[in-house]
């Protein structure tokens, strides 16, 4: 079993397709899937990681909706998932958050969809992902993380192949897969 996983959907800093540094706007569909997606795993919080104003107001009118009586009975799968999510400004500051309760650092592991050296599949990440120091995993929207964020992690997840030349799964997608994966090889 996987112990203090955590995971952050990350808006920035992130690529878009003509390789700039961006910052992009949360939808919907990712705060449900991911977070159902999440708990469904045991993932223990779901950080929505967005510098921007206005997505954090965005976010907070979701999260007003979502912690009513009305929402419970519309849909209580949703209502709980939406429990484990917490809006972060900065991958720094998940980080700090998630300190504060471990009293140390989280061990960060970051994904793409892009090829690295030193990348680490499941099956060898296994010893560290059972570990009880906290682990963060980063999942970029648009066009992944930026290198300066997998160069500061201590892990980057080899990518998910398909059995075709096209790699661009939606961010939904990718992270159920690697739940999927991670949690298979842990058992």
């Amino acid at each position: 079993m996987i112990n203090n996983l955590f995971l952050g959907l990350v808006h920035y800093p992130v690529y878009n397709k003509h390789n700039e540094t961006v910052s992009t706007s949360i939808t919907n569909l990712d705060v449900h899937d991911i977070s159902r997606t999440c708990l469904t795993y045991g993932v223990k919080q779901f950080f929505i990681i967005n510098p921007q104003d206005s997505q954090r107001q965005i976010f907070f009118r979701l999260k007003k909706f979502w912690d009513t009586d009305i929402a419970k009975e519309y849909n209580i799968s949703r209502f709980n998932a939406f429990n484990i999510i917490k809006f972060s400004d900065s991958i720094e500051e998940a980080t700090k958050l998630i300190k504060m309760e471990f009293k140390t650092n989280p061990i960060l592991i970051t994904t793409s969809a892009r090829s690295f050296k030193n990348t680490v599949n499941s099956d060898n990440i296994k010893n560290i992902l059972q570990l009880d120091s906290p682990k963060l995993i980063l999942f970029g929207t648009a066009h992944g993380l930026t290198e300066d964020v997998i160069e500061k992690s201590d892990f980057l997840l080899e990518k998910i192949s398909g059995v075709s030349e096209y790699n661009h799964l939606s961010v939904r997608s990718a992270v159920a897969i690697t739940l999927d994966r991670l949690f298979r090889v842990c058992k």
